[in-house]
């Protein structure tokens, strides 16, 4: 009978068929099973334990020259709140706190709209401190807001004043019919602007949702078997790797 040649053999003593492959799982199963309920029972305990978090909205409407045309533009102000005051709050929180701020604060102008929305995830918990994050932030934005509404209001007023006077200097002259009625078309364009602008508003202040945000428990629980099954499953190979090395140094 012909001799298989010694590469085949070395191939053929290297393969594992299905057979070698559960034999070593059925030799280590304990070691599956330990890694599998115990990602398990921390995924169950995980899922049950740790608290809820809702998310809490705060709505500011920014305040309009004219409709549609913002004193501030949404992305100037969003931009101020994460660059300048967040910070700032955070900062102030910590040092008072000995800790960072515990949730994140996300800003975002809704398309075609004149919000601005604050959004953050909290436990119950945490529900009051938050309000009191969004409350500093809504106060500095309020200030900012009517700062630039009296500096726009004032320039409107500026204007009307002096478009007034000029009329009033146009009226001592005879021909100047055509001019007065521009200058007071100007005039009634402003006041009408004047009249138009409407101030920041708060609609909504750490709103809190009706269910909780994140993965569902029963989620959580799958997501744990399954890691635990690739954990067990590898645990047990490695475990048969482990003793083959073993086996093998010792005949050396």
């Amino acid at each position: 009978m012909e001799e298989m040649p010694r590469e085949r053999r070395s191939e053929a003593d290297d393969e594992v068929s299905l057979v070698d492959l559960t034999f070593m799982f059925l030799k280590h199963r304990r070691a599956f099973y330990l890694v599998f309920f115990s990602a398990l029972v921390l995924g169950v305990i995980y899922a049950f334990f740790v608290p809820h978090k809702y998310e809490y909205v705060t709505l500011v409407g920014l305040a309009e020259k004219e409709p549609g045309t913002f004193i501030e533009k949404p992305g100037t102000v969003i931009a101020t709140l994460e660059n300048r005051w967040l910070p700032e709050y955070q900062a102030i929180y910590q040092a008072s706190h000995s800790q960072l701020l515990p949730f994140d604060i996300n800003f975002v102008n809704p398309e075609s709209t004149a919000l601005i929305r604050m959004s953050s995830e909290a436990s119950v918990e945490q529900s009051e401190e938050v309000r009191r994050a969004h409350g500093h932030l809504v106060n500095e934005l309020e200030q900012s807001q009517s700062a630039a509404v009296s500096v726009v209001k004032g320039a409107l007023e500026s204007q009307i004043e002096s478009l007034s006077q000029t009329v009033g200097m146009l009226e001592s002259y005879n021909d100047a019919g055509e001019a007065i009625a521009g200058t007071v078309g100007k005039r009634l364009s402003l006041e009408a602007t004047l009249k138009s602008i409407q101030p920041m508003e708060v609609l909504a202040e750490s709103r809190k949702s009706s269910e909780p945000v994140g993965p569902a428990r029963a989620l959580i629980v799958v997501l744990a078997g399954m890691l635990g099954l690739m954990g067990g499953v590898f645990s047990a190979f490695f475990m048969e790797f482990a003793s083959v090395m073993r086996a093998r140094v010792s005949e050396s």
